[in-house]
């Protein structure tokens, strides 16, 4: 079933809910929608807990507005979680792990709070990207090059390698990306400037945090997640076996740790 809430600044804002009892809120990330985490919620829902799959702003059927802040993407999550009964545990995957550590850390009404690969570079296995990136994929967007902004997004942004984004180009995945493309600046204030480990902010975390990685995936990122469960006063790091950050294709490789610790 579809809901639509309003935000506090008029913006309209789309979830699904599956199944009941626990309410738990899914956060994809960079051009992710409700559909990308659909699978996963359905796998909770299997497992006792009413999730709620939502199309953060300017995706799905959700609205947008013409400037953009994390604050207001806050206000979307709060609109949501007060739809659902005013607070929820949360799982967010990539950029949409870091909104939702940086929501615990505002003081969002969540009681426990799962996060995948939130794509911090916190040492030197790969490059870190310019800090003005998001300035410049919105100057791509702004001339309607909304390929460019995608392949910058994913060489500069992501570390993907040339041959593998000249590989994704011809591909449906490439026009799925494009679709989104003008989100691309949003995932990318929200990882901040440079991708640094906010560490102050994740300090201020008072919830229980559960920090996951693929054991087959990027270095980097499980190194990002360490750290994450290192700086959060109430976290634990686990990795996934034969996962990488593509997870969300394989919900059911989640359900063991994540009905474990959401209950």
């Amino acid at each position: 079933m579809t809901t639509t809430v309003t935000s506090a600044d008029g913006t309209p804002i789309a979830f699904d809910t599956y199944g009941a009892g626990s309410p738990v809120l899914l956060v994809g990330g960079a051009v992710n929608d409700r559909t990308t985490v659909a699978a996963l919620a359905v796998v909770l829902a299997e497992a006792g807990f009413q999730c709620v799959a939502v199309d953060r702003r300017g995706r799905g059927e959700s609205g947008d507005a013409p400037v953009y802040s994390v604050e207001r993407e806050l206000d979307d999550l709060s609109a949501v979680i007060d739809a659902v009964g005013g607070a929820t545990a949360v799982f967010g995957h990539s950029s949409g792990a870091i909104l939702a550590l940086e929501a615990a850390a505002r003081g969002l009404p969540i009681t426990k709070l799962a996060v995948y690969e939130p794509p911090f570079i916190v040492d030197a296995q790969r490059p870190r990207p310019g800090e003005d990136l998001a300035d410049r994929l919105s100057a791509l967007l702004a001339d309607g090059d909304r390929d460019g902004a995608v392949e910058l997004f994913l060489t500069e942004g992501v570390a993907v390698p040339p041959e593998g984004v000249a590989a994704m180009k011809g591909q449906p995945v490439w026009d799925w990306f494009a679709g989104y493309a003008h989100t691309l600046p949003y995932d990318t204030t929200v990882t901040g400037p440079g991708a640094q480990l906010p560490v102050d902010r994740l300090a201020a975390i008072a919830v229980p945090v559960l920090v996951l990685s693929g054991g087959a995936g990027e270095a980097w990122m499980g190194a990002a997640a360490r750290a994450v469960a290192e700086t959060v006063p109430h976290a634990r790091y686990e990795s996934i076996p034969g996962q990488d950050h593509g997870v969300l294709n394989a919900p059911e490789s989640l359900r063991p740790v994540l009905t474990d610790f959401l209950r």
